[in-house]
């Protein structure tokens, strides 16, 4: 009885190995469009971060370089809040990141600089405002043609 108490109590208490608490910091670098790099407020070696569900085009992919430009105007040097939901296939921590209490992986979206993610078939969170930046004709949706990174890497190999 005890022992199934215990397992129920760390079960009940368990948080994902790879999900920290949420914090501040200061992104000091961005490497794309969806990977920034975060020195936590408390202290420690900045954080690599992939932004959580959005994909931004390649660094050699048309629109590439652009959507790179946006996020570091948008936060480099800026303070921001991380809500980190685990680890990527590259070991990159996957986030919510918040400026000036805007989900930036949102405003990313919105303005046509990346896209959402779907789900096994499901549309993503940002869904509705990827609609709307293609309706709009923002970002990379300017130009016909646009190319989600998931498949010019299928195509083209990643950039070197």
């Amino acid at each position: 009885m005890r022992a199934a108490a215990l397992l129920l109590a760390a079960l009940l208490f368990a948080v994902p190995a790879q999900a920290g608490p949420s914090f501040r910091g200061e992104v000091t670098h961005v490497t794309d469009g969806d990977t920034l790099w975060v020195r936590p407020q408390q202290g420690g070696a900045p954080v690599q971060i992939r932004l959580l569900d959005l994909d931004a085009p390649e660094g050699c992919q048309a629109h590439g370089p652009r959507a790179k430009q946006a996020l570091r105007e948008r936060v480099l040097h800026q303070r921001v809040q991380v809500r980190p939901q685990g680890l990527d296939d590259y070991g990159r921590q996957l986030a919510r990141v918040r400026h000036r209490r805007e989900d930036v992986g949102a405003w990313l979206v919105r303005e046509g600089h990346a896209w959402s993610m779907t789900f096994r078939g499901k549309p993503g969170p940002y869904a509705p405002l990827e609609a709307q930046a293609r309706r709009e004709r923002r970002g990379l949706w300017a130009r016909p043609g646009a190319l989600d990174p998931r498949s010019f890497r299928q195509r083209h190999g990643r950039c070197e």
